[in-house]
């Protein structure tokens, strides 16, 4: 791993900013909800390092915080999805059949909305706030995850060592926990690390529209929304939470790019 220089850069980049979102209540110069119009959009200083925002609270503060937010909800969400997904799609592949076609075409009906319409949609039901920002989250990257471990699935149950477990009298549910799921864990490692960015841009779109965690809870996207009134006079409302979300989003991208080069032997190389 010392040996990948991007593996390492992404590690180094995430561990910034989770890090800094654990430590937010000691590394936070200021209460993040705090308001002072005295002190409002005043650009970086000793004081406010990052500047302010139109009611005068601190920018770097919120961004600290707005970072538990992001990254708590985006993982969360992530985790639903991906076991829900991993799920289907195994049943779907393993068991064949009726099932198979059942669970995919399910699949297909909501491959057919863009992930953040069907979001906006989930949130119109549940509501905005996190709750709802959570659910619509989780239920867009579904498909990927079941059409790919379904994939998988089909692709290790025509191996030698599953046909073997089989004539030996291995039984369903231990042969798709021993030597099926164990053997589809890199792909799907690679699917979740790629997924995560998606995640959190969509979040934080949604944020930006309104529609996620609400004020005066802080958060990127929202954060943006608010500074983009003020960016021709103070654009460090908005340079600096877009770039939180731009760095994030790199991170976790070049760590799916380095898995994937790591875990599929053909493409596996030392990075000099």
């Amino acid at each position: 791993m010392r040996h990948r220089k991007r593996l390492l850069f992404s590690l180094a980049l995430i561990a910034v900013f989770l890090l800094s979102a654990i430590l937010a209540p000691v590394l936070a110069p200021h209460d993040p909800e705090l308001t002072n119009l005295r002190q409002a959009r005043k650009p970086p200083s000793v004081e406010f390092p990052l500047g302010t925002d139109e009611l005068g609270r601190d920018l770097l503060s919120r961004i600290l915080y707005g970072g538990r937010v992001t990254l708590v909800v985006a993982v969360l969400a992530l985790a639903i999805s991906s076991l829900i997904g991993i799920i289907l799609g195994v049943i779907a592949g393993y068991a064949g059949g009726g099932w198979d076609n059942l669970l995919m075409r399910l699949v297909d009906v909501q491959l057919a909305f863009p992930g953040i319409v069907l979001a906006i949609a989930v949130i119109a039901i549940v509501g905005p706030g996190v709750p709802g920002l959570m659910i619509s989250l989780a239920i867009f990257p579904i498909p990927a995850f079941a059409r790919l471990s379904r994939a998988l699935t089909l692709m290790v149950m025509g191996l030698d060592y599953v046909e073997a477990a089989q004539s030996i009298g291995v039984g369903r549910t231990r042969l798709a926990v021993r030597h099926i799921l164990p053997n589809i864990v890199g792909p799907l490692l690679v699917q979740i690390s790629l997924t995560l960015p998606t995640i959190i841009l969509i979040g934080s779109s949604l944020g930006f529209l309104g529609l996620g965690v609400q004020p005066p809870t802080p958060e990127w996207g929202a954060m943006l929304s608010r500074g983009r009134d003020y960016v021709t006079t103070t654009p460090h409302m908005s340079i600096f939470p877009g770039l939180a979300v731009t760095l994030v989003v790199l991170g976790f991208t070049l760590l799916g790019d380095a898995l994937r080069d790591m875990l599929d032997p053909r493409l596996c190389k030392v990075e000099i």
